[in-house]
């Protein structure tokens, strides 16, 4: 899993270290910049593929941009040369990289000005600034390097975890699958195509591995509390209007409420929350899905009790498929919290504001003395919406 990460002169972020757990949450007023610790190691994950580009950067889930709302710019702060994005994994393995990104002559790729990886005991490649003729400066080696190391090499792991990563922002109209996603990936788009065929794979997989499987799936579908069950098929026509789009294969729920004889629904009539769910369980649950991966505000659509719910099941689900999954995810509503032990150190909750300048700092939320004793009357939520944790905003 990767543990520190290291960023300087990323859009908002002047300079931050963030120590990582398996499930990391980032709560924070809107604007302070959440979402650019999630693009940063998006960043990293580009580089880590050869090339950081508008295109490579897009495939990743980072927003595409104009050079100068890449790099850093405060009235109070040196504007940074370069952009530095850093990783070290469990085994002091370890990538970075920093890249230039003229502000004033921007290429259609980055350049990198140094790149350094490492297994943890041998430095594989540290390469300075490029000025060595007939070397490509937008092209990383440390991507080459792959070829030459044996795959459970822990640097080859880390490469290969950081090459997979994608930040994920799913949409209603993507998850219902009557717009296409413009980055579909396996098991699911970024924005949430290709639900049907991903929940369907998923099922198959958790049916294969008996009893277990089948808890975690029921667990699943006790989320959605009016389903009796969720399937996928070809055959939705006579569910859904033939003016509605849709895909070849459709979700189909049945509701455990209604007739028999008109109890089953696709996913344009589905309740949103049910989508989400599904989506979540998906990505954390799929032997497809990144090692490492975002949620870009995964609240969104939850019922706050709901919501609650599935963020305790996060944790259980990412061991159950890998004990190597990792999830990072940025959210706004309270409850969320209620849904984390934070008692478990791998599960980690960090406060994200803007100082006095501007500048994003991060800061992980271990409760005090003081809040433990609060947090035995209030629940977390409570507790930070009390303004005791911080990363309120300051309206």
């Amino acid at each position: 899993m990767l543990r520190k990460l290291g960023v300087y002169g990323f859009k908002s972020v002047h300079e931050q270290s963030i120590e990582l757990g398996r499930v990391n949450c980032f709560i924070g007023a809107n604007g302070v910049g959440k979402s650019n610790i999630l693009e940063a190691l998006g960043v990293l994950s580009a580089a880590a593929n050869g090339v950081v580009d508008d295109e490579s950067l897009l495939r990743r889930g980072v927003r595409a941009g104009l050079p100068r709302l890449y790099k850093s710019s405060f009235a109070s702060e040196r504007t940074p040369a370069h952009i530095g994005v850093g990783i070290v994994g469990d085994d002091n393995e370890a990538y970075r990289v920093s890249l230039l990104n003229p502000l004033d002559s921007p290429e259609p790729a980055w350049t990198y000005k140094t790149e350094v990886l490492s297994d943890g005991h041998f430095e594989i490649l540290s390469d300075g600034v490029r000025n060595k003729k007939n070397l490509n400066p937008q092209s990383g080696l440390a991507a080459l390097k792959l070829v030459e190391l044996e795959p459970e090499n822990p640097a080859a792991r880390l490469m290969q975890s950081l090459q997979e990563y994608a930040i994920y922002c799913p949409n209603t109209p993507s998850l219902r699958g009557i717009v296409p996603d413009v980055q579909a990936r396996r098991p699911v788009g970024l924005s949430g195509g290709q639900l049907a065929e991903s929940f369907e794979a998923l099922r198959k997989h958790l049916e294969s591995q008996g009893e277990d499987g089948e808890e975690v799936l029921d667990q699943i579908l006790e989320l959605i509390d009016w389903v009796a069950d969720v399937q996928a098929t070809s055959h939705g026509g006579s569910l859904i209007s033939s003016k509605v789009p849709r895909t070849k294969l459709m979700l189909k729920f049945t509701d455990r409420f209604m007739n028999k004889s008109r109890n089953e629904l696709t996913a344009y009539d589905a309740s949103e929350g049910a989508l989400y769910v599904l989506f979540c369980a998906a990505l954390c649950l799929s032997p497809l899905a990144p090692r490492i991966l975002a949620i870009d505000n995964l609240d969104q659509a939850l019922n706050p009790r709901l919501l609650s719910k599935l963020t305790a099941c996060l944790s259980h689900w990412l061991r159950h498929n890998d004990p190597d999954r990792q999830l990072l995810f940025t959210a706004h509503n309270p409850a969320v919290l209620d849904g984390l032990d934070l008692s478990d150190p791998d599960t980690r909750l960090f406060a994200v504001e803007r100082n006095s300048n501007g500048l994003t700092v991060v800061r992980r939320v271990e409760l005090t003395a003081e809040q433990e004793k609060q947090h035995e009357q209030y629940p977390l939520s409570r507790l930070w919406m009390m303004g005791s944790l911080g990363a309120v905003p300051n309206v």
